[in-house]
């Protein structure tokens, strides 16, 4: 159930009762969360092997404060390596 239901629910009862005093009631209790189930999430996939050399490259527009500028990003998988430039223009 949702923490603003089980506020909404507990209320008239408990009138000086707070959203973030019940959320810490929970979690010192060990209930503010539903138990983990094994297999709920999708099964995590490892990076295909390549050789060394053969790396990944993206593109990105960027906003900052004054302007927009590009982000190039390298990566190379099998080294844990990468690589990060911004330019004004992509060219």
């Amino acid at each position: 159930m949702p923490l603003d239901d089980c506020l909404n629910a507990l209320q008239s009862a408990i009138p000086h009762l707070t959203r973030s005093s019940l959320y810490r009631c929970l979690q010192r209790h060990g209930t503010g969360r539903l138990p983990d189930v094994e297999g709920d999430g999708p099964a995590k996939k490892k990076f295909e092997a390549y050789p060394i050399g053969i790396f990944h490259m993206d593109i990105a527009e960027v906003r900052t404060e004054r302007s927009k500028v590009h982000m190039f990003v390298a990566i190379d998988r099998t080294l844990n390596f990468t690589f990060v430039e911004l330019h004004e223009k992509a060219r």
